[in-house]
């Protein structure tokens, strides 16, 4: 099973140098419309022809034709914020059409999974063992025969080599890599009828843990090979197998180790094997012939509209405080300081991804760490105040985040965002579940904050400790990115090689962010403990993490206010979709809205906020160079030249 996904997941990655994390989501998809069919009374080979047949590769020719083909080449971040975006959205857009009931015991595709076929020894082989095995190894077996043999898969590969290149010899690439991500789509689609009788309730999950395991089968042959993915998938299935034997029965370890497994080679394989040392995977030789990136640079400011936009924003500031703390309900209250967290673990995501453009899947696990850590030292016989607590779990959470940022130094882009994630699913899988850590399901008690007579137990109180530490946040990081800091990231990002031939240290510098970046983290995750009381490692989770960093991205990464604004966004959006007018199919979009906004990434890689900020900038200066124009055309002792200009502006 895993050998199936990886090989999907190497197709995909050599044809369009997508990292195709919405894999999983459309291997979902297609086991979805397979048992709804099914359980129409369609028979088994109309749904599987109408589910991954014609469903998958139509999806994946509309992916690439809308999405993934017009990032090629781009930088990392932006394919990673598109294609994690599309993970949001398609299970999502896919439960509020076929509704959310549970989907118990789906159908097998060929053979009775319950039933024993025959035995190699004394091992049983059943039916869903037995059609996995051959459909995988007919489908490797067929894909390498096809690319390695054929007039088609000599153009495919030389589509994946170079693109330009094969143009040049009369190979239409847009065609070969059209066809590529039909027959990847094919194979996820077929992955996920497979997959789907291994499970009690169809769930998408499943399909995404799934996937990110088989990440690690894809690993073994760096992204681009198939026979390696193959070999990779076979060995990680065969390693849980064995870990299950011998581990201790019903032990978290057990439990633990098992799933984690293939998290753990993850990260053993992008720190160990030397194609990941070279900061980027192979990538088409004729890249540089692409035109430059379109400017984000902001326009030129003058200071009458400088002193506009700065007013509005503070008036805006103050209005929203000064409501909270006298008129505003006290449920809404929560809500805004609920925002206001996010905002401050968002930060972590603008200092580390917008600023130092490190990509990390791992933010909301060491909230987690700051939260747990908290959570233990206020609690017990050591009963540490709250406030204390919180700073110490977001020192802890540095500390951990400069851990795991020294061994993956030598690692670039993709790989980092990876190795992240492993350390995120390892967490959740092992370490959350002991005691001494979030303690499983029954999670970790963290009471409001105290100090002295005053008590932040209550919703304005809260409001009023939260902001602090929010602007405390927001400073220190508008701070780094003023400072000759933020210069030395912002050379860092452009050019690790440029950087270091001027003398700048990137390891100790991209450390030191990282280790930063963990502690707001950390202290955000703090503070989220104490708003909601009890926390447990399911308030954590990985998938939490990618979905704000998507958020992150889409609003705006660069600049303090983007990370404020995204909080704000993540929150009140919910928020509304919830009202009591909203129809319920709408109440469970929000997912899906910040998954399609991933698409306007595209058009606007510095967010959809800061473009705003920046027409809304032009407009000003537009309108006071009209009324600068008008006044100095007007007569002496005229006013009405350009008043009527301005009102009408």
């Amino acid at each position: 099973m895993y050998s199936l996904l990886a090989v999907g997941l190497v197709l995909s990655y050599k044809t369009s140098g997508v990292f195709n994390f919405a894999f999983g989501a459309q291997a979902y998809l297609s086991a979805l419309v397979f048992y709804v069919c099914t359980e129409s009374g369609w028979g088994s080979f109309l749904s599987f022809l109408v589910a991954v047949g014609v469903l998958g590769p139509a999806l994946g020719l509309i992916l690439d034709f809308v999405i993934f083909r017009r990032i090629k080449g781009s930088p990392v971040v932006v394919r990673l914020t598109a294609s994690v975006g599309m993970l949001i959205a398609i299970p999502q857009i896919a439960d509020a059409v076929f509704g959310t009931k549970n989907r118990i015991a789906p159908p097998s595709l060929f053979l009775n999974p319950n039933r024993v076929y025959f035995r190699i020894g004394t091992y049983p082989l059943n039916g869903l063992e037995i059609s996995t095995v051959l459909v995988t190894v007919a489908t490797v077996g067929s894909l390498w025969a096809i690319l390695r043999f054929s007039s088609l898969g000599l153009r495919v590969r030389a589509v994946v080599e170079s693109p330009r290149l094969g143009e040049l010899f009369g190979v239409r690439s847009s065609a070969y890599s059209m066809f590529s991500w039909a027959l990847s789509s094919f194979i996820a689609g077929l992955a996920g009828v497979l997959l789907a009788p291994l499970f009690a309730q169809l769930s998408s999950l499943n399909f995404t843990t799934l996937l990110v395991s088989a990440i690690a089968g894809a690993a073994f042959g760096g992204f681009i090979s198939l026979p390696w993915a193959l070999v990779g998938g076979i060995f990680l299935g065969i390693g849980q197998e064995i870990l299950g034997g011998y581990l201790p029965a019903n032990t978290i370890l057990a439990q633990g180790i098992r799933p984690g497994f293939p998290f753990v080679v993850l990260v053993v394989l992008l720190v160990a094997l030397p194609v990941y040392r070279r900061r980027t995977l192979p990538s088409d030789p004729l890249s540089g012939c692409d035109p430059p990136t379109p400017s984000t640079a902001s326009p030129h400011v003058s200071l009458a509209t400088a002193s506009i936009v700065k007013s509005w924003w503070l008036a805006i500031l103050a209005f929203l405080v000064g409501s909270c703390l006298t008129w505003i309900p006290a449920n809404w209250v929560d809500n805004f300081s609920q925002a206001m967290i996010f905002s401050i673990i968002f930060l972590s995501i603008t200092l580390l991804t917008g600023m130092s453009g490190q990509i990390s899947l791992a933010q909301m696990t060491f909230a987690g760490i700051g939260a747990f850590t908290a959570g233990h030292l206020a609690a017990g016989s050591l009963g540490l105040p709250v406030l204390l607590t919180t700073l110490i779990g977001g020192v802890v959470a540095g500390i951990v985040g400069m851990a795991v940022a020294i061994p993956t130094l030598r690692l670039g882009g993709l790989s980092v965002a990876l190795a992240t994630l492993g350390f995120a699913l390892l967490c959740d899988n092992v370490i959350f579940p002991y005691p001494w850590a979030g303690n499983g399901a029954t999670g970790i008690s963290l009471p409001r904050p105290q100090i002295g007579n005053i008590n932040f137990s209550t919703s304005r109180p809260f409001f009023a400790l939260v902001l602090v530490v929010l602007l405390l946040c927001a400073g220190a990081v508008y701070l780094v990115r003023k400072g000759t800091t933020g210069m030395f990231l912002t050379a860092i990002r452009g050019s690790e090689i440029a950087a270091q031939s001027i003398g700048i240290n990137v390891s100790r510098y991209k450390i030191v962010v990282f280790g930063v970046a963990c502690t707001i983290a950390g202290i955000g995750g703090g503070l989220y403990g104490s708003y909601q009381s009890t926390v447990s490692p399911n308030d954590f989770v990985y998938l939490f993490s990618m979905i704000f960093v998507v958020v992150v991205m889409i609003v705006g990464s660069r600049t303090v206010g983007g990370a404020i604004q995204a909080g704000f966004a993540y929150v009140l959006l919910a928020q509304f979709l919830n009202l009591g007018f909203m129809p319920s199919w709408l109440r469970s979009m929000e997912p899906v809205v910040f998954g399609l906004a991933a698409l306007s990434f595209l058009a606007h890689p510095e967010g959809v906020i800061e473009f705003l900020r920046k027409m809304s900038v032009v407009k000003i200066e537009e309108a006071l160079e009209t009324r600068r124009v008008r006044k100095s055309q007007a007569p002496h002792g005229d006013t009405s030249a350009e008043i009527a200009p301005v009102s009408a502006e």
